[in-house]
């Protein structure tokens, strides 16, 4: 294969993929809202009838009147903040480590023999059922928070990164070799490329399971956070702000893995994958 065939296969591919047309996409995203808006509104008509018992499950009403009460007094505000500072420091702390790690295993026949035995061997262990050892070993203060999401975050990325390198297809790499890239041009323009969509599911996957590790974490000798709020709420049997946190961590999962999935979009607009029909 010629190098000027190695140039304009990718052009060919991407003539060749369907194309949303513009009008459609507004009337697809109105159509993702329906399923939401009708469980929303048999939620409230059940509620409001009687089959739900207010104590158990209250209407979204009361629950949006709940949550705005908490907002005009600035204390959603602040236990949202504290929730997000933890999150995001777990997020950042065991996505670089699980990043370093992954691309040492998987582009390193030494790093894949070191590495990649002791971190499969963690990942059997469930992280949430660490708590007890991780309170011996960092106490019970943020540092224990913290450690649950880094941990809650580390194997999605850890795995997906590793995988996403070695499913290259190695004869892009040879023909990157023979075009006269160097070895960190081959990375740049090859490996970071080919890796890049395990990368981002791997992500995904990472904040669902750093939501999850928060809402645990937050329950533990917390005085701040979202957890706290519904574990407060509990002892005094406020059901509706036990719902309004639940809604919160919901929401955040939901924007954040929006706002991940354009990131995506933007970053990966060479690939053309299947699309639904």
């Amino acid at each position: 294969m010629s190098r000027t065939s190695l140039v304009e296969a990718p052009d060919e591919v991407t003539a060749a993929a369907p194309v949303v047309p513009r009008r459609q996409r507004p009337a697809r995203r109105w159509r993702r809202v329906v399923s939401p808006a009708a469980l929303v509104l048999g939620w409230e008509l059940a509620a409001r009838t009687g089959l739900l018992a207010a104590e158990k499950l209250p209407a979204p009403s009361d629950v949006l009147a709940t949550g705005l009460r908490l907002s005009r007094d600035g204390t959603l505000g602040i236990h949202l903040l504290d929730s997000l500072t933890r999150a995001g420091a777990g997020l950042l702390i065991g996505g670089l480590l699980a990043l370093a790690l992954g691309t040492v295993a998987g582009l390193l026949r030494l790093g894949d023999d070191l590495v990649d035995p002791p971190v499969q061997m963690a990942r059997m262990l469930p992280h949430l059922g660490l708590v007890p050892l991780l309170i011996i070993w960092v106490g019970i203060g943020e540092s224990l928070k913290i450690s649950l999401v880094a941990l809650g975050a580390f194997f999605p990325i850890y795995f997906n990164t590793y995988a996403g390198i070695r499913d290259i297809d190695e004869r892009l790499v040879e023909a990157a070799r023979t075009c006269g890239l160097g070895q960190a041009a081959r990375l740049r323009h090859v490996v970071l490329p080919g890796a890049l969509p395990s990368l981002f599911l791997g992500l995904r996957l990472a904040i669902g399971a750093a939501w999850l590790s928060l809402v645990v974490g937050e329950q533990v000798n917390a005085q701040t956070g979202i957890g706290f709020l519904m574990m407060e709420a509990r002892e005094f049997s406020q059901t509706d702000v036990v719902v309004l946190g639940l809604l919160v961590y919901a929401l955040l999962g939901l924007i954040s893995d929006s706002a991940l999935r354009v990131l995506e979009r933007r970053m990966l607009t060479w690939r053309r994958g299947l699309r639904a029909t």
